[in-house]
């Protein structure tokens, strides 16, 4: 990666849909050599994704000390379709899995961090605390999972209709079945 792609980077950051013909201008390329350099970017080294902004969103991070790698395993394999999971990170310390997820209101939150769906409801999670984001300094567009097409189930395989957050109406049920009540 050079001085211009960097600069190209760095422009696209701050506006992704920013015009080739924009870029080449700032660069000191044709709108022509602008593409080249972004479509060569998007293949080796650049993702370009909608980000949702989070600020009349709860999020949370999670951390976990997980027995051992087959259940660390199990866990992100199960979650890796979950909606509500921005991010896992696998780390050495003694809370060795991290999560950021998002819920739209507290009591939401609340009840995805105890019920069955929940990651602290997992076989393996030996110690488990929630940590309330209360604000999120320099951007608050994040990547949120939106599924447009709902299911008939939860990617996770627990239903909200089991749930009793859900039939008391304190959490507005999994974004990706045809269940949930939100906004997502």
């Amino acid at each position: 990666m050079d001085e211009k792609d960097r600069l190209i980077l760095s422009l696209m950051q701050n506006n992704g849909r920013i015009s080739f013909s924009e870029i080449g201008k700032v660069v000191g390329l044709t709108a022509m050599g602008a593409k080249k350099r972004v479509e060569k970017l998007l293949k080796d080294k650049v993702k370009i994704k909608a980000l949702v902004n989070t600020d009349k969103l709860q999020l949370a991070m999670i951390a976990m000390e997980v027995e051992n790698s087959d259940y660390l395993r199990k866990i992100l394999n199960k979650f890796q379709n979950c909606p509500r999971i921005i991010r896992f990170f696998v780390t050495t310390g003694s809370y060795n899995l991290f999560a950021i997820i998002f819920a739209e209101d507290y009591k939401s939150l609340e009840s995805v961090t105890l019920e069955k769906c929940s990651l602290r409801a997992q076989e393996g999670v030996k110690r488990y605390e929630v940590y309330p984001i209360i604000e999120i300094y320099y951007e608050p567009f994040l990547d949120i999972k939106v599924v447009a097409n709902k299911q008939d189930y939860t990617p996770c395989g627990i239903s909200c209709s089991s749930c009793k957050s859900y039939t008391e109406a304190r959490c507005l049920g999994c974004p990706a079945s045809k269940m949930y009540r939100g906004l997502f």
